[in-house]
């Protein structure tokens, strides 16, 4: 599990499965930052994991503090699903 911290707007939403860095990511949550007063170009702050992951993730069994934090443009995301169903 990871922060990923998204340069721009790729239209992802919670659930969403994206792939940078040749590995395939789901999005558990994300927090828009930066559409009111925030820098010229908004951001998405990210949650990621891999499937196996999501049970850690929903049962808060990680330190957020902790986590390794990455940082892509949306253009560099291929994006899988946009969203959960």
């Amino acid at each position: 599990m990871e922060n990923l911290i998204v340069r721009g707007d790729p239209g992802i939403r919670k659930g969403a499965v994206v792939e940078y860095d040749g590995e395939e990511r789901v999005c558990f949550a994300i927090q828009r930052q930066g559409e009111y007063h925030g820098p010229d170009e908004m951001q998405l702050w990210c949650t990621v994991g891999t499937e196996d992951e999501r049970e850690d993730f929903e049962k808060r069994r990680f330190v957020p503090h902790w986590l390794d934090t990455v940082s892509v443009d949306a253009d560099a995301l291929t994006v899988h699903r946009a969203s959960e169903a």
